[in-house]
């Protein structure tokens, strides 16, 4: 059985925690930060944990990296 690929996408964009959760960026800042409040941007600094759901997607996409 030949190895599966990992998603280039996914390897850039997504890192593991120590107990197998997904860690990601939020989402909504790369560009147009002028009209957002300054709350929304606050709110979005640093990572958050994906949920349950999405998180079986990702796991997917990079099968060797848990």
């Amino acid at each position: 059985m030949p190895k599966m690929k990992t998603k280039s996408a996914a390897k850039k964009r997504f890192k593991f925690t120590a107990n197998g959760h997904v860690k990601v960026g939020h989402a909504g800042k790369r560009h147009g930060m002028i009209k957002r409040t300054t709350k929304f941007i606050r709110n979005t600094a640093g990572t958050m944990v994906l949920c349950d759901s999405d998180e079986k997607i990702v796991k997917k996409y990079m099968p060797y990296n848990r």
